[in-house]
């Protein structure tokens, strides 16, 4: 067996990664575990799940939360002992509040303050986009202890607040000051948070060079930005402990490195996205050999915008949260930058990305990052580059013009470095990503390979990745900018797919991939769409390198996109399990394709090439069913008269090997009863492909069928 990335599951509401023995869990190693609020108690209202760009359920983790109007409350079973809590939530645009806190029933005397003024960001000037941005976090110090299987409730006191997901973590003591370090309360800090502490930082800063400068607990407001910052540690009591408060902390274009910064929270008072303001935690360059860790960094417009020298840089074990653009960008020039274990969540761009502009992105790699709830564009995106690596992420939930994880051509601007080298994606796992691009009017699937702007010509190593409840497409190949370039040198070896809205491989660029240990499931509507835009621009050649099985049938129509979600919910018995899958057959007559046998119009009709039985007419389903009826039908107008066709009716789960469900039989058509005749399956019969053998037509002699319908009950 090949070795699969990370399972991920639902587990009581949490999201946990379960790592087979081949391969380690994806994700970041975490101080806290996440409860959703859909799988706790509450009295308000469970929202969702939904994926409509621009709806509040859609952006959430899950694609699901608890509304909850004045005096109703959710409450969660704390999965693990802790004293703190991190929420995520909204409140309506314009509106603010807070939350009663109660442990085991008992009010607590500390509330949780809720506001929209983080939220509900327009941007305008990006094609495609809407109003996002709407959940935000809000963190909490219980003042106690609880333990696993106590409650902790959130209740409303007037505004209505929908609660996403609660965050528990045991929050060790405050650090203590290094000896010899330089605190910047000695230098004239305010720890209050009334006090300007902007000087006071920057002297620290200078006589402590080539040693620490520390931030004791408190909460410490800057005015303005940090520069100059070289050879030098900041250090703070812990990210819950000391809080520094402004919209830009370091901005400089140029350092001679050696700066290392760790263990403290930087929140600033971004509110909306103005990308000409440098409003990050780090614009430019920290210099080689820095790092960054232990960070709590929230409500900026960016983490990190990384441009100049940042070489050998380390960022580990950090929180970035609801940032209106990336959570990090590695700008051009960087080298053997490691961006490691790392929490993001609710950006409003590429949670992690690689920009080669003015230079290449070379040897740098994104590993074992835990990235939820991307509200516009990628989790991860490598924008050319060289050498580059994406290794053991879990990403969740991306929403409008972005996929999981993006390898892309796309430039922005010039001068750009397009993909060179090996890129290698491995060992990641991707949960229900991929969303509609409404530039493109149609969807992008969870890992994408975009030849925007060039031919991609790097070798593109995609390897033991799972995929779970894509709401569209698993892997994309295309060519984003409309031109055509290919897509070469792919490789997919190892791979799981769990659920796919539409298919397993939305190909629509010229170009090559091979396939090889890639299993599918519950596939909603084919294995492959292979459709290379424009028309004439060349195929895609889909290369099977063996092992691959569950995804063999291809989307028939080109001029039609596959209905997202379909095969994904059980079905109602009721329900024709046949109508609007793809179908094929192994021929048909002028215009009387196989389609037309399950498009729901019984006056349309399939028809075999004549003359030529044994014909057969194959239907995907999209996922196996315990199929018990079939009924097949042909027009009902009386000028269609009586006839017989024998028929054999064959079943199979992989598209592969088929086995016989009901032998061959004479079946009656006659329009005085409606033109209709019914197939009883055996019980025991499971299917996913089902196909109908005709050996002889007593009316016409050809294969034919009107409509064929398949029902769960008899």
């Amino acid at each position: 067996m090949p070795s699969m990335g990370a399972v991920v599951a639902l587990a009581a509401g949490m999201l946990v990664s379960l790592a087979p023995t081949a391969h380690a869990a994806a994700g970041a190693t975490l101080p806290f575990t996440s409860v959703e609020a859909e799988s706790a108690t509450t009295t308000g209202t469970r929202i969702g799940p939904d994926y409509t760009q621009g709806t509040l359920a859609s952006e959430a983790s899950g694609r699901q939360a608890v509304r909850l109007g004045s005096g109703q409350r959710v409450e969660f079973t704390v999965p693990r002992a802790a004293n703190a809590v991190n929420l995520s939530y909204s409140v309506p645009d314009g509106q603010s509040g807070s939350l009663n806190v109660y442990v085991n029933g008992t009010r607590t005397a500390r509330t949780l303050p809720v506001t929209s003024k983080y939220s509900y960001v327009d941007t305008g000037w990006i094609a495609g986009a809407r109003t996002h941005h709407f959940f935000d976090d809000a963190r909490l110090l219980l003042g106690r202890n609880v333990q696993a299987g106590d409650k902790v409730a959130f209740e409303s006191t007037g505004t209505q607040v929908t609660v996403d997901v609660a965050d528990f973590e045991q929050v060790a003591g405050a650090a203590a000051q290094p000896t010899g370090s330089v605190s910047v309360v000695a230098e004239g800090a305010d720890p209050s948070g009334n006090g300007d502490s902007t000087q006071a930082f920057r002297d620290a800063i200078a006589a402590a060079r080539g040693g620490v400068v520390w931030i004791p607990p408190g909460d410490y407001k800057l005015t303005s930005s940090l520069s100059g910052v070289r050879d030098v540690t900041l250090q703070g009591a812990g990210s819950w402990y000391s809080v520094v408060h402004t919209s830009r902390f370091i901005d400089q274009s140029g350092s001679s490195g050696g700066v290392h910064i760790k263990d403290f929270a930087v929140i600033g008072e971004v509110t909306e996205r103005v990308d000409s303001s440098p409003d990050n935690f780090v614009n430019g360059s920290l210099g080689p050999n820095s790092s960054v860790s232990g960070m709590w960094i929230q409500h900026l417009k960016c983490g990190f915008w990384l441009t100049g020298n940042n070489d050998n840089l380390v960022v580990e074990n950090n929180r970035v949260l609801d940032t209106t653009a990336d959570g990090l960008n590695l700008n051009g020039s960087a080298k053997g930058v490691r961006v490691r274990n790392n929490f993001l969540r609710n950006q409003g761009d590429d949670a992690l990305a690689m920009w080669s502009l003015y230079a290449p992105d070379t040897d740098s790699s994104f590993e074992n990052n835990t990235v939820s709830q991307p509200n516009l564009a990628n989790g991860i995106a490598i924008y050319g580059g060289t050498d580059l690596t994406v290794r053991g992420n879990l990403i969740s939930d991306t929403n409008a013009l972005g996929s999981g994880i993006a390898i892309s051509n796309q430039k922005f601007a010039d001068p750009f470095s397009p993909l060179a080298g090996t890129i290698t994606v491995d060992g990641n796992t991707l949960v229900r990503t991929g969303a509609v691009n409404p530039n493109w009017n149609h969807p992008m699937g969870a890992l994408r390979v975009d030849s925007y702007d060039s031919a991609i010509n790097a070798t593109v190593s995609i390897t033991n990745t799972t995929i779970t409840d894509s709401p569209y497409s698993a892997f994309e190949f295309v060519s984003g900018g409309g031109q055509g370039y290919p897509v070469r040198n792919v490789t997919v070896n190892g791979a799981t797919v769990r659920g796919t809205g539409t298919v397993v491989v939305q190909a629509e660029a010229q170009g090559a991939a091979t396939f090889r240990d890639v299993t599918a499931s519950s596939v909603g509507a084919a294995g492959v769409y292979n459709c290379p835009y424009p028309a004439n621009s060349g195929p895609f050649t889909l290369t099977d390198g063996g092992s691959n099985a569950g995804w063999s049938s291809t989307w028939s129509d080109c001029s039609t996109w596959p209905r997202p979600g379909q095969g994904t919910p059980d079905p109602d018995p009721g329900r024709n399990l046949a109508k609007g899958r793809p179908a094929t057959a192994t021929g048909s007559q002028d215009v009387y394709t196989p389609g037309k046998a399950v498009d729901g119009d019984a006056g349309s009709y399939w028809e075999s090439a004549n003359n030529a039985f044994p014909q057969s007419w194959t239907v995907d389903l999209g996922s196996s069913y315990a199929v018990r009826r079939l009924v097949l039908k042909l027009p009902p107008s009386p000028a269609w008269g009586a006839r017989t066709q024998t028929i054999t009716v064959l079943g199979s789960t992989d598209g592969s090997a088929y086995s016989t469900v009901a032998g061959s039989q004479g079946y009656r058509f006659d329009p005085a009863t409606g033109n209709t005749a019914t197939v009883s399956l055996p019980g025991g019969t499971n299917l996913r492909y089902l196909r109908l053998s005709v050996s002889a037509n007593t009316g016409w002699p050809a294969a034919q069928f009107s409509e064929v319908e398949a029902y769960l009950g008899s």
